[in-house]
Order: structure tokens, then sequence, then C-alpha cells
């Protein structure tokens, strides 16, 4: 949508604003309720900042990508501002580098100076909560229990649960896209030693992560790296919202775009017509965790979904806002 139209205050009160605040991506949702109680969305947008730089190694944020972040921020303000969400229904959710940052003091100023709302750093657990309810409200799994995979920039959420949204398992695992690259995969293309290295530390995490991934009978896929693999298996000639939820990817298409990935620079991931060019160099990490999922899994095909953990906050806010 371009812009807000012209409406009453008393519509406007009913809308609200999820911020998904991430390792790699900062993103708005401003929706409104259906008649069901499900999600209009009235605007989305990303934006990758990379917030997450360096923190596995430094254990700080980065002065670049708080930066990057705030005028992020500053963007955001502006469009939650022009759709006339009142305070009190803006909600922003920082994940996994806000947990591990120890001067996270500073992104908690900029963004209350920016946004005019606390940053809410959320569990792991909350997380896996909020990205099951987000994705079980845009698809419906072929079978239960349903694993909701979201891998982001700094760690995985695994999510096993019913389609009432039940969760009976859930982890959130300090394995992510970026994490990933910074740590193992410095080369491009990746060295063979290292992308193996990379897949036992990997498979360490998920051999201990206490989610029976075996029991599974259908597998959802949400966040960028499900949904950037599918648009490049589709070969989609630009990224298409539509066109990617709700696809499905088979787990030996996954191990296929490992390899060819695997295989490429990053000047060269980045030419894929339908690749974010900042996604570029940590979609190789990422494909290898799903990969590393798939294993593990007796559903055959990964369903993926556009609606994620940013769904999930926006439902929330609706939901105590009636």
């Amino acid at each position: 949508m371009n812009g807000p139209p012209d409406q009453p205050t008393s519509v406007a009160r009913t809308r609200v604003a999820a911020i998904d605040c991430g390792t790699n991506s900062i993103r708005l949702l401003v929706a409104e309720s259906d008649a069901d109680g499900g999600l209009v969305d009235l605007e989305r947008r990303l934006e990758i900042v990379r917030l997450g730089q360096g923190v596995d190694a430094t254990g700080e944020f980065h002065p670049d990508a708080l930066a990057r972040t705030f005028a992020a921020a500053d963007r955001y303000e502006s469009r939650i501002a022009a759709w006339s969400v009142l305070p009190e229904r803006v909600h922003l959710v920082a994940t996994s580098a806000a947990r591990d940052a120890g001067n996270r003091d500073l992104f908690f100023a900029g963004i209350r100076q920016r946004l005019g709302v606390e940053a809410d750093v959320i569990s792991g657990r909350q997380e896996a909560q909020l990205s099951f309810d987000g994705a079980l409200s845009g698809v419906q799994p072929g079978g239960l229990p349903v694993l909701v995979m979201d891998i982001g920039g700094g760690s995985t959420e695994l999510v096993l649960g019913r389609a009432d949204g039940e969760v009976q398992q859930a982890v959130s695992l300090d394995i992510g896209s970026v994490r990933l690259t910074e740590r193992f995969l410095p080369d491009s293309p990746p060295a063979a030693a290292d992308l193996a290295q990379a897949a036992d530390f990997v498979d360490a995490a998920l051999d201990g992560c206490g989610v029976d991934l075996a029991s599974a009978a259908s597998w959802i896929g949400v966040a960028g790296t499900a949904t950037t693999l599918a648009a490049v298996h589709l070969g989609l000639a630009s990224y298409d919202r539509k066109r990617v939820h709700g696809s499905v990817i088979d787990q030996e298409v996954i191990a296929g775009l490992l390899r060819r990935l695997s295989s490429l620079t990053v000047a060269e991931i980045r030419a894929i017509p339908s690749m974010h060019p900042q996604r570029a160099d940590v979609i190789t990490a990422g494909t290898l965790i799903a990969a590393r999922v798939a294993l593990r899994l007796s559903a055959s095909q990964l369903l993926v979904s556009e609606s994620d953990i940013l769904d999930g906050i926006a439902l929330n806010l609706l939901r105590a806002s009636t």
C-alpha cells in the first residue's frame, strides 16, 4: 500500500504496529484485525541493518550497526505516525543480538528516543511462541504435530506443536545465519573444511535441542532464510511475496540449493535475481542450518510461510486491545 487513507480517528485507534528487531533485519508491520480476529496488513517494511554485526565475537553492538538500526527506526517512526497508531499499540521486540550484547543500554536509549517505546528483549521461549503463532496464522500444516522453524541471524527457533496454537516443545538455539557466517565461513565461496566444521556445530546444537524433530508430521519455515530459498527455488525474476507464501521445497531441493550456494562467491549469489543483496553473504549459512534440520525430519517438504514472528506480535497486540 502506498500510504494511509484518510480515515476517522475511531478507526485509527484499532491499528497496531509491530516491529521485529533481529540480528540481521528490522521489520515493521502496521495492521488491523479483520472480522474473524485475523490480520489485515496495512503496511510491511523490511530493512537489513545487521544489528548483530560482530556481537558473537565482541559481545557488544558495533557503533555502525546501531547507527543503521536507528536510521531505520527513524523511518519506521514516520510511517507509524502516518498511520495514526497510538503509542500504547506499538510493540518492538528485540531478539538474539539484544539478548547477547553487553552495551544494549545504548540500543534501548536509541529506540526510546526515536519510537517512544521500550524495546522488549524477549526470551528464546517467547520468540518461539510468537513465531509459531505467526506461522499458523498464515498457513495450515499438512499433518500434526507441526514443526515451525525460524532461522534468524543470531538464533534458530524450533517449535513443535498443534494446529490450535498449543506449543508442545520449543527451543531457541544459538545457531543463526550471521553468527555461523562470522564464526565459521570467512571465505567466499566457503572452504569444504569450514562448511564441515559449521555443519558439526549445527549438528551438536540440534542433537541436544530437546525437541523431538523426528516426530514432526509437517514442517513450516518462516523468516528470511526460508523465504529466500523459496524465491531462488521458484526462479523468480524478482522477489514476490505472494508467490513465496505457501510454496513448498522438497528436502532434496534444499540439499541441492546448499550445494549450489556454497559453490558461489557472495557476488555471484548477490546476482541471483530474487536475492536481497544484503542477505547474499549469509544465505549459505542459513541454508546449511535448514539442510541439517531436514536430515532429522520425516516430513519430506518444507512449507514456506511469509507469516512469522511479526504477525505473532501484531496478533498479540490486537488481542490485548480488545
